[in-house]
């Protein structure tokens, strides 16, 4: 009987812990049914039927909860982000692709060039 006493009592203990921090760590704008503070009295005050209570009225529902850091899903993917640069100039995207090619090609140049340096050195 003592044993079923203490486990009763662990679990209420854990149940409380839970509801407190729960509370706590929600955002304000998403409690429902009363204020934060007087879910937290409530939890504090009576610890059984006020984390009970907390579940069942006070909990925010719905969706997963987020950091307030965390930014949210855009509606559109990235190609059609509004603002996106879109090609205008068909000559202007070729130049630019060349020039692009050409710094590539003389990075390339250079790092076997110094590859060459470097086995000689050595």
């Amino acid at each position: 009987m003592i044993k079923l006493e203490l486990l009763l009592g662990i679990v209420t203990f854990a149940l409380w812990v839970f509801c407190l921090v729960d509370a706590i760590g929600s955002p304000s704008d998403r409690v429902r049914n009363l204020p934060k503070v007087a879910w937290v009295i409530l939890i504090l005050l009576f610890p059984l039927v006020g984390s009970i209570a907390w579940l069942v009225a006070g909990r925010p529902d719905g969706g997963r909860r987020r950091s307030r850091h965390e930014r949210s899903q855009p509606s559109f993917p990235e190609y059609d982000r509004p603002g996106r640069a879109a090609a205008v100039d068909p000559e202007k995207d070729a130049e630019f692709l060349r020039q692009v090619r050409e710094r590539a090609e003389a990075q390339r140049k250079a790092y076997e060039a110094q590859k060459k340096r470097d086995a000689e050195e050595s």
